[in-house]
């Protein structure tokens, strides 16, 4: 009974473990392909994304919303920058705070790289039905709390 319990127990892992597997594959393999498919890397999306709603946000802010770490952030800034993407600009009232905003050329291309998102989500979602795509965003959604959860421990 104990070995029946055993591999009761070595099977559920082993799917588990495959299905850990089968997400991770499927996540780098729809982010190297949205990379290419956009001209632009999903880090650097994300960045232009937040600024593009914010208009304007200090460094500071944007790091605590994206999911990268402060040095990451930094240095996406400064090739953005450099690219004449983004713009810094110190606050006035208080210079330790640096200002982030989009050039024209940086809105165009966040608008742009929108718009090949769009169409590679309904690509990427072909021959998906809307049940599945609703019970997809729930448990996507449970496995998220799940890890903010484990993260708290």
């Amino acid at each position: 009974m104990i070995k029946k319990d055993v591999m009761v127990l070595s099977k559920d892992w082993s799917q588990e473990s495959t299905l850990l597997y089968e997400m991770y594959r499927v996540n780098n393999a729809i982010n190297t392909t949205f990379d290419s498919y956009i001209s632009i890397s999903q880090s650097r999306f994300e960045i232009l994304a937040l600024i593009y709603k914010e208009i304007e946000i200090s460094q500071g802010d944007l790091q605590k919303k994206v999911t990268l770490d402060k040095a990451a952030v930094a240095r996406h800034l400064k090739q953005l920058e450099d690219h004449k993407i983004v713009s810094r600009r110190k606050k006035d009232e208080d210079n330790r705070i640096i200002l982030v905003q989009l050039t024209d050329y940086g809105r165009e291309l966040i608008e742009t790289s929108q718009k090949e998102k769009e169409h590679f989500a309904q690509e990427l979602l072909t021959d998906i039905s809307g049940t599945e795509l609703t019970l997809l965003r729930k448990i996507l959604g449970q496995l998220n709390k799940n890890v903010e959860q484990m993260k708290e421990k």
